[in-house]
Order: C-alpha cells, then sequence, then structure tokens
C-alpha cells in the first residue's frame, strides 16, 4: 500500500513538471486560437479570398422584354412582344487578370495573418519570461528578506547581551571611582593627570567604551529594519508588476485579466541555436511584410494587365425572339411564325481618358509598393541589430552577474562567518546582502532579456521559440 502511495505521487509531481515544461506550448496554441487581432486578420484574409471568384466572373447577363399595348401588324402577322437575352464578355484574359489581382492581394492578406500570429506568439513568450522573471524576483527577495529578519535577531542578542554586560560591569566601577576620589580628597582634584593613573584612572574608560557598544548595536539594528522595510516595499512592488504583467499576458490570449497561469519555477537561459547571419537571410526571405509587400506589387501588376485589356472592345452574344400572332389579314405563308434572331454587340471604347487614368493609378501604386518595401526592408535591418545588440548585451550582463554573484556570495560568507564569531562588520554584512540580492535580481532580468531577445530574432526569422 505504501508503495502504491508513493507511485501515485511521483506520477503526479511527473504530470505537474511535465504541464510546466509544456506550459508555453499550451498558452501559444491558445493564444492563436483567441486572440482578437489573429482572429481580425483570419477574417480579412478569409473574406478576401470570396473577391477571387467575383472578379473572374462574366457580367450578369441581360434580359429585356417589350410587349406591345396594340399589336403591331406586320406583313406575316401581328408582333405582341419582343424578348431579348445579351451575354457580353470581356476582352480575352481581362477575367484572369482580374483574378490573379484579388489572389495576390488575398496573398497578401495572409502574409498580415501570419505577421499578427507571430507578433502575438512573441508577446506571448515576453509576458511568460517577465512572468517567470517577476515570480523569481519575489522568491529572491523573500528569501533575503527571511535573511535579514534572522540577521536582526542575532544583532537583537547581541545587543541585548552588551547591555547586560554593561549594567553588570558600570555601576561597581563607578562606585570605586567615588571611594577613590572620597579618600584622596582635593589632591585627586588638583593632581590633574593623576585623576587616571593607577585603578581610579583606568576603571572610567571601559564604562564609556561598553556604552558606545551597545549604541553602535542599536544603530545596526535599526540599520537592519531600514533595509527590512526597504526589502518589503520592493516585494510589493514586484508583487505588484507581476499582477501588471499577468493581465497583459491574459490580454494576449483574450481571457480575463487575472487569471492565473502555471510558470516555471526557475527562468531558464535559451539559447540561438543558428547564426546571425542566417537570422539576417532568412528574414530577408520569409518576412511575412515583405511577402505582403510583394505580393501586393504583382497583385498591381496584374491589375494593369487588366486595366489595359478594359481599354479593348467588348463583345457581347444574344438573341432576340418575336412574339408573332396570327394576322386575317395576312396571306404569307409565315403568318403568324415567331421570329428568333442571334446579336451580337460590340463596345466601343473611344473615351480613353478613364483608362489611362487607371493605368497611371495602377503604376503609382506599384511604385509606393516598391517604396514600401525598400522602406520596409530597411526597418527590418534595423529592428534586427537593435536585437542583435539586445541579445549580446543580455549574454554579456549574464556572464557579469554570474561572476559578480558568485563572488558576493563568497564575501558574504566570510562576513557572516565572521560577525558570528565577533559580532562585528554588521554593516558590511549589511551592505554585502544589499549587493548579492541586487546581483541576483539582474541576473534574473539579464536571462529574461536574453530570451526575450531570442524570441524576437526567431520573430524576425518568422519561426515560433517554444522552450
Amino acid at each position: 500500500m505504501k508503495n502504491l502511495i508513493i507511485a501515485g505521487i511521483m506520477l503526479m509531481l511527473g504530470f505537474v513538471a511535465m504541464a510546466q515544461s509544456d506550459s508555453l506550448n499550451t498558452y501559444l496554441t491558445i493564444a492563436a486560437k483567441n486572440n482578437a487581432t489573429v482572429q481580425q486578420k483570419l477574417a480579412e484574409y478569409q473574406a478576401a479570398l470570396q473577391k477571387v471568384p467575383q472578379a473572374g466572373s462574366l457580367p450578369d447577363p441581360e434580359l429585356s422584354a417589350g410587349v406591345f399595348m396594340s399589336p403591331m401588324e406586320l406583313l406575316g402577322g401581328r408582333q405582341v412582344a419582343d424578348l431579348r437575352l445579351m451575354q457580353m464578355f470581356p476582352w480575352f484574359g481581362t477575367l484572369q487578370a482580374a483574378k490573379d489581382e484579388m489572389s495576390l492581394m488575398a496573398q497578401g492578406k495572409y502574409a498580415l495573418f501570419r505577421a499578427a500570429k507571430l507578433e502575438v506568439y512573441f508577446n506571448v513568450q515576453r509576458t511568460f519570461n517577465d512572468l517567470i522573471r517577476l515570480q523569481q524576483s519575489v522568491h529572491i527577495a523573500q528569501q533575503n528578506l527571511e535573511i535579514l529578519h534572522a540577521t536582526e535577531r542575532l544583532a537583537m542578542v547581541v545587543f541585548s547581551t552588551e547591555t547586560a554586560s554593561v549594567s553588570g560591569v558600570a555601576m561597581p566601577r563607578t562606585t570605586t571611582i567615588a571611594t577613590n576620589s572620597s579618600s584622596g580628597g582635593m589632591q585627586n582634584m588638583g593632581g590633574g593627570s593623576d585623576q587616571y593613573s593607577g585603578n581610579g584612572s583606568s576603571e572610567p574608560m571601559p564604562t564609556g567604551n561598553m556604552g558606545g557598544t551597545g549604541s553602535s548595536g542599536l544603530v545596526d539594528i535599526y540599520r537592519i529594519q531600514m533595509q527590512t522595510a526597504e526589502l518589503e516595499s520592493r516585494i510589493a512592488q514586484l508583487k505588484d508588476l507581476y499582477n501588471t504583467a499577468l493581465a497583459q499576458f491574459n490580454a494576449v490570449l483574450n481571457r480575463p485579466p487575472l487569471t492565473q497561469v502555471m510558470v516555471p519555477e526557475d527562468l531558464e537561459t535559451d539559447t540561438l541555436d543558428v547564426s546571425l547571419t542566417d537570422v539576417s537571410e532568412q528574414m530577408l526571405a520569409h518576412h511575412p511584410m515583405l511577402e505582403m509587400l510583394s505580393a501586393e506589387e504583382k497583385a498591381y501588376a496584374a491589375r494593369k494587365t487588366m486595366v489595359t485589356k478594359m481599354g479593348y472592345p467588348m463583345i457581347g452574344i444574344g438573341l432576340n425572339y418575336s412574339v408573332i400572332n396570327k394576322s386575317t389579314m395576312s396571306t404569307s405563308t409565315m403568318n403568324g411564325n415567331d421570329m428568333i434572331m442571334p446579336m451580337v454587340t460590340v463596345t466601343l471604347p473611344v473615351y480613353r481618358k478613364k483608362i489611362r487614368a487607371m493605368q497611371h493609378e495602377a503604376d503609382y501604386n506599384l511604385l509606393a509598393t516598391k517604396a514600401g518595401f525598400t522602406a520596409t526592408t530597411n526597418e527590418l535591418q534595423a529592428v534586427f541589430f537593435d536585437a542583435v545588440q539586445q541579445y549580446n548585451d543580455a549574454r554579456r550582463r549574464i556572464t557579469l552577474y554570474q561572476k559578480q554573484q558568485l563572488t558576493a556570495t563568497q564575501s558574504l560568507n566570510i562576513l557572516t562567518q565572521r560577525f558570528s564569531a565577533t559580532q562585528s562588520g554588521l554593516t558590511d554584512l549589511l551592505q554585502a546582502q544589499r549587493q548579492l540580492l541586487d546581483f541576483q535580481l539582474k541576473l534574473t532580468e539579464a536571462i529574461a532579456d536574453n530570451n526575450t531577445a531570442i524570441a524576437r530574432l526567431k520573430l524576425l526569422m518568422s519561426q515560433v521559440q517554444i522552450n
């Protein structure tokens, strides 16, 4: 029975560990489904897809009907109605060019959808790293707070011991000094330096020193209490920052602001598994914004082709059907036979100003898209170098603060041993504890910045970084 209980506990711990390791992947999936911006871009892409069949369809056929109020007398009967059906056909290739334009525009919308999704992935990872960092910072600060409380209790014991020693030694020495003064009379008062010679001269000095030590110990206690209050305020600030980051994280997932999030206890340092040169090359080859502008450029080229073909004649093919009744006055063999007449219609695009304006519009849009492509490329290059700078800076700070933390820990151990042995050096001990806390928090922040910089580089490569 005991073995079953232990096995059940281990299984539960394994599930918890697996859930923590897979929590980021789960939240990325939730964000991809629920994020409002992603849903908006997806709906815009789906709407753009519906324009493709619209652009590639023929104009609706035209049906016209006319009824004679009084039948028209003809040689072969009396015409009572006239029906006409006409279908217009644009110039060859016009509909295909229109379909190409809308298809390319839809590709641009899909690239925007991908860009929004990748941006959401990055925001999830960034805020997730912030949550881990703030949680770990609170834990580090609370550990240091416990150390401060323990140091304060030790200082209180030392101070109480020193105060008791001062109270137990000072009074007898004061009595001895008074007795010597009484026996010496005016000789001691007039003797000048003889006042501090022999037994009577050496005993007032310990009384003054012990009183100074007790006062210094009280000041040290006050100093510990001030540092404790400062650290408690910092912990409260970190908890408020955690709630803010939690609200931002849930906003990306489209959830209530204070919904709890499962985060790992420790913030692991991510590594970039590709070279920075590969990041730059893949960014310029696969970034969604560049793909969107490239699709728009092709779309405007297809639009210009379509506009040019719209300047050619349209051909219409139709059928005219005349309803004819018999006439009593007609002796024709076709008396009362209905008439069917095939028809062909051709438009005459003689007004060229409109066509030229549409062509110029396509040209200017094409130039604007090319300029936008260049501007976006330059902007991405700037963002890339900024991300590289943040990545390199974070790596340097991680190395620095790891060394500083090790040195501060060794220094703190030495000062702690000295204080435990001699009850001296409390100020240096508190300063070392403050430095160690500062290095621990800065190391955690540097790791979070490193992970965020790697996530941004993955974003530029159009990849998703999943821990």
